[in-house]
């Protein structure tokens, strides 16, 4: 399974955006990109396996187990990327 936190100018700022939901709005694109690699990092941390219980939207109830080790690769979208600028 994958991922992507989407890069994308928000509110007069910068966000990183997943599944439509963005995050809190950051003055610069730089903050916004280093804030979405923080999250993409804490995504890969496991947890602990558990057994969950779960009931779908015609009212049945599902268990299923989760390997605290099978998360899913994050990755970020910048279509915004800064431009280099050369040294003077």
């Amino acid at each position: 399974m994958r991922v992507t936190y989407e890069i994308v100018p928000h509110d007069g700022g910068w966000a990183y955006r997943l599944d439509g939901v963005y995050s809190e709005t950051f003055a610069s694109h730089a903050e916004a990109v280093e804030a979405a690699r923080i999250v993409t990092q804490e995504q890969q941390v496991g947890g602990e396996s558990a057994e969950i219980s779960f009931q779908d939207e015609n009212g049945k109830w599902h268990e299923e187990y989760s390997d605290g080790g099978d998360r899913p690769e994050a990755v970020i979208l910048d279509l915004y990327e800064e431009p280099k600028h050369p040294a003077v």
